[in-house]
């Protein structure tokens, strides 16, 4: 088996910020962390005597205002906030997770906490004092503004989640973004093929239940592999579900423990953005599938998907695709990475969807159009599959909509056929009938 091309990383490369598992800081340790500060606050600013003082009471009054308050407006806006949740994925996927996924959310639920806790916690520090230091009820005030600000902003981005335009806008962003970092301009002249891997000493095989492998630590497997004077060929590719007793990789010329491998390997049960480059097609095309579906009937919405989706076909088109090596610091082979060809990419974004379409015109216009457009970009070796996929379309806009103009419906035209003027005949142009007046049981004779 010889060697697929390179991976090229290092601190000035966009890869490296994919190969390195991002695992968000869980909203249960920032509530903790959050709460633990505001402690501390509580029991440390009540206790400055010096400065300028202000009256015991009206710190509390402050302090209590203050804690209701952030509490109720919290309260209500996360009640809202489940309803836009389940809005949007009733009407767009069930797997598209960008607002519940914004750091965002959690944030302003931690803020609320820590200042809760600093709220109550200054209000028992206080105590029977009769004076209390100006930072007690400043500090909660000035809390409080943060806490709006991030409301607010967790306000606005839930109003984008339910907004057509603005989820295409994100889930096409996102996919850019992990495309660009795997598939870079110079991976197609860093090719590998030269060099010769060693043969298979070792499987290695899931263990674990049944999860979506959601990201892989490349980083780790490197110096793993290093370290055995190993190479670790992965067999299945981010997105990819995993059940108990598959092969998940191969080790080749030296000897890796497998809980080395399984431990570098992280499974979750829902796909993430960061090292899946196919999630945004999958999204895009659940959003079109949906619009197409009888219940919905919204060719325009599938249309303006198949926009979002063109898009990044058109930035992988003249790109070097496929699986990938990643070398460690002597430039030795030691991990090879499963990554998506060209075909799964039209497969998961183009296929279901024109399949779905075949009784909308406006969307096989609006495929012809993607197809050629993309076969002007596209590599000589990937215009086959092109061709029949076009080729495909034609036959369903030819065979069901013989009138359909060529190219019409890609701006959003009317996709009906011109109708005869009335008293048209065949062949012969329409008579006007001679104008007088009216007729109808109404009409008075005109006087002798």
């Amino acid at each position: 088996m010889d060697a697929p091309p390179l991976m090229p990383l290092g601190p000035d490369r966009s890869a490296e910020r994919v190969v390195r598992p991002r695992r968000a800081l869980r909203a249960g340790v920032s509530q903790v962390f959050a709460a633990v500060v505001g402690l501390v606050l509580g029991l440390l600013l009540p206790a400055v005597d010096s400065g300028y003082q202000v009256a015991a009471e009206r710190a509390v009054d402050v302090l209590k205002v203050v804690g209701v308050g952030v509490l109720s407006v919290t309260t209500l806006i996360f009640s809202l906030l489940f309803l836009v949740v389940q809005w949007a994925a009733g009407n767009f996927s069930h797997r598209l997770l960008l607002f519940r996924s914004d750091p965002v959310v959690w944030r302003v639920f931690a803020l609320v906490v820590g200042l809760l806790v600093y709220s109550v916690t200054a209000t028992l520090a206080i105590g029977a004092h009769r004076t209390a230091s100006v930072a007690v009820p400043t500090t909660a005030l000035v809390l409080t503004g943060a806490a709006l600000v991030l409301v607010r902003r967790l306000q606005l981005t839930a109003l984008r989640s339910i907004q057509l335009a603005h989820v295409l806008a994100d889930v096409r962003q996102r996919g850019r973004k992990v495309l660009s970092a795997l598939y870079t301009e110079d991976t197609a002249g860093s090719a590998a093929g030269a060099r010769r891997l060693p043969d298979v000493t070792s499987t290695v095989r899931w263990a674990g239940d049944s999860v979506l492998l959601a990201q892989v630590d490349l980083l780790r497997l490197v110096r793993t592999a290093t370290r055995a004077d190993a190479v670790v060929v992965l067999s299945v590719a981010v997105g990819t579900a995993l059940q108990p007793g598959d092969v998940v990789a191969e080790v080749r010329g030296g000897r890796v423990p497998e809980a080395e491998v399984l431990t570098a390997l992280v499974g979750e049960v829902e796909r993430v953005f960061h090292q899946d480059p196919t999630l945004a097609f999958r999204l895009l095309a659940d959003i079109a599938l949906r619009a197409l579906s009888p219940a919905i009937n919204d060719p325009a919405t599938a249309v303006q998907a198949l926009d979002a989706t063109e898009g990044l076909l058109r930035l992988i088109a003249p790109a070097e695709l496929g699986d990938r090596s990643i070398a460690d610091e002597a430039g030795a082979v030691r991990v090879v990475v499963r990554l998506p060809a060209w075909e799964d990419f039209l497969r998961i974004g183009l296929d279901d969807v024109c399949g779905a379409a075949s009784d909308q015109p406006m969307v096989l216009s609006h495929a012809r159009g993607l197809l050629g457009r993309l076969r002007d970009r596209a590599r000589e070796d990937r215009r086959r599959s092109l061709d029949a996929r076009l080729a495909w379309v034609e036959e369903r806009l030819t065979a069901r909509h013989p009138a359909f103009p060529h190219g019409a419906g890609a701006g959003g035209g009317d996709l009906r056929a011109p109708r005869p003027r009335a008293g048209a005949r065949r062949g012969r142009p329409g008579r006007r009938r001679p104008r007088g007046p009216p007729r109808g049981p109404l009409t008075r004779a005109a006087p002798p």
